[in-house]
C-alpha cells in the first residue's frame, strides 16, 4: 500500500470505497435507463453522473501513483471492454451508430494521458529530441479525434483521465509556497471546465463536476485522511460486474421482448 505521507504515492484508501461507490451509481443509470418501467431520468441525471467522472479518477489515480506499467493496466481495462462489447450493443439507444463502451474510453484515455507524460519526461532528460516530441504530440492528436467519434463520451471522455492525471499530479506535488498552489489550482481547472461540457443539463453538470472537485481534494491531501474500507470489493467482482450486469440487462431485454437480435 502506499505510503499515506509519501508526494510521489499519496495513499490510495479512497479508491475502495470509490469502486463500490462507482458500481452503484453506474448500476442505478443502468437500470432506471433500461430496466425499470417508470420514467425516472431524474435519476440518471444526478446519481447516474458520478459514476463516469468516479471511474476516470481511479484510472488516472491508479495509472499515476500505484501501477508500474500504466500500458499495460489500460489493456486490462480494454479486455474488459472487449468482453463487454456486445452485451452494450443491445441497449436501446437513439442511435444505430456503432458506439464502444466506456471500457475503451477509459483504456484509450490512459494510453493517451500515460504516453503524453512519458514522452515530456524523455524530453526532459533530453532523451527525445523536439521534432519527435511534436510528432509525438500530432499523433497524440490525431488519435483522440478520430478515436472521439466511436467512443462513449466522446472527445470530452477521451481527454478526461490525461487531465486528472496532470492535475493530480500538480496537486500531490504542491507545497505550502504561493505559487506552487496557484499552479496546482491553475492544473485543475481544466479537469473541471471539460467534466462541466460533458452534460447537458444543469443537473447533470452539477454532479459531474461535483465528482471531479471531490477528487481533486483528494489529490490535494485529503486522501490521507479517508480510512480503509471495511469490505473491500472482491477482485473478481470489480472485473465481472460491468460486463456481467450488461448481460443480465441484455437478457432480460430479449426475454421481455423489449429488443430482438438483428444488429
Amino acid at each position: 500500500m502506499a505510503n499515506a505521507l509519501s508526494p510521489l504515492r499519496p495513499s490510495s484508501h479512497w479508491t475502495g470505497w470509490g469502486q463500490w461507490l462507482a458500481l452503484i451509481t453506474m448500476t442505478v443509470d443502468h437500470l432506471t435507463r433500461y430496466v425499470l418501467p417508470w420514467d425516472l431520468s431524474w435519476a440518471g441525471s444526478s446519481i447516474g453522473r458520478i459514476a463516469f467522472p468516479l471511474f476516470a479518477a481511479m484510472v488516472a489515480w491508479h495509472g499515476l501513483f500505484n501501477t508500474r506499467n500504466p500500458l499495460r493496466y489500460s489493456r486490462r481495462i480494454l479486455i474488459i471492454g472487449l468482453v463487454a462489447q456486445v452485451p452494450y450493443m443491445l441497449m436501446p439507444r437513439a442511435s444505430d451508430a456503432l458506439i464502444l463502451n466506456v471500457c475503451f474510453t477509459l483504456a484509450s484515455g490512459l494510453a493517451l494521458g500515460t504516453l503524453v507524460r512519458q514522452g515530456w519526461q524523455h524530453y526532459q532528460r533530453e532523451t527525445l529530441g523536439f521534432g519527435w516530441l511534436l510528432l509525438g504530440a500530432a499523433v497524440g492528436v490525431t488519435l483522440w479525434y478520430l478515436l472521439g467519434f466511436w467512443v462513449e463520451y466522446g472527445h470530452n471522455g477521451l481527454l478526461l483521465i490525461p487531465l486528472f492525471m496532470f492535475a493530480m499530479h500538480a496537486l500531490s506535488q504542491s507545497d505550502t509556497h504561493f505559487q506552487a498552489r496557484l499552479w496546482a489550482g491553475l492544473a485543475a481547472f481544466p479537469v473541471l471546465w471539460i467534466a462541466g461540457q460533458m452534460n447537458a443539463s444543469d443537473m447533470a453538470k452539477s454532479f459531474t463536476v461535483g465528482t471531479c472537485v471531490l477528487v481533486l481534494i483528494l489529490a490535494a491531501g485529503a486522501a490521507r485522511r479517508i480510512p480503509a474500507v471495511q469490505l473491500a470489493m472482491p477482485r473478481r467482482l470489480w472485473l465481472a460486474w460491468y460486463p456481467g450486469h450488461f448481460a443480465l440487462i441484455a437478457l432480460w431485454l430479449l426475454v421481455s421482448g423489449r429488443v430482438a437480435l438483428g444488429w
